[in-house]
């Protein structure tokens, strides 16, 4: 891996994969920078149920496991795939708490329609960017131009396959976690990407 094809951007947003892959790639970035030393905020798209997967979808806390519902509950016809906007209210305070009780870095579950209307997980994005965290995230080709509006120069979209690459979160995370103690904890970036 070259150092071009590390992100060196504060926020990364994941492209390029059902939507599935991308939330299982969060919790295994989640796990590594964990195992690292660094402390991580933020909550990623659990189903509780796999076969109604839109029905019974929750974020789960990378701070401590706890899930917090995103899907109402409309009755066994129901056919409707129904957001609930007090799930993502809780979820993002949660995290919101996390960020101001100290962490190194946000991962956080999508920037979705929700976020384009400066709902959902707006003010936990919001947070991490005022701490000067580095944050990592998914959003859908049809949201670019309103993630771009949002991330501004501090935002950069990866294709998931280059972020599935050995080392990848490592490297990024070498390169953009500002505080002194998280950065003595991730070994040198070159170590990650062989080029040292």
């Amino acid at each position: 891996m070259s150092i071009a094809e590390i992100a060196t951007c504060q926020i990364v947003a994941l492209q390029g994969a059902a939507s599935a892959i991308i939330q299982g790639l969060l919790r295994d970035f989640a796990a590594q920078l964990t195992d690292t030393g660094l402390r991580v905020a933020g909550v990623v798209e659990s189903a509780a149920d796999s076969d109604h997967p839109c029905k019974s979808m929750a974020l789960r806390s990378l701070e401590d496991g706890r899930l917090f519902s995103i899907s109402q509950d409309l009755g066994p016809g129901s056919q409707a795939c129904n957001l609930d906007p007090e799930g993502l209210v809780l979820a993002c305070a949660a995290v919101q708490d996390h960020i101001a009780r100290g962490a190194d870095i946000v991962i956080l579950s999508k920037f979705g329609k929700q976020e384009a209307l400066g709902r959902g997980l707006s003010d936990a994005f919001g947070a991490a960017i005022a701490a000067g965290l580095p944050i990592i995230t998914s959003v859908s080709p049809a949201l670019t131009k309103e993630w771009r509006n949002f991330a501004g120069e501090l935002g950069e979209c990866v294709q998931a396959d280059v972020a599935q690459r050995p080392g990848w979160i490592n490297a990024w995370s070498r390169q953009v976690v500002t505080a002194p103690h998280a950065r003595d904890m991730i070994k040198p970036v070159n170590d990650w990407i062989g080029t040292g």
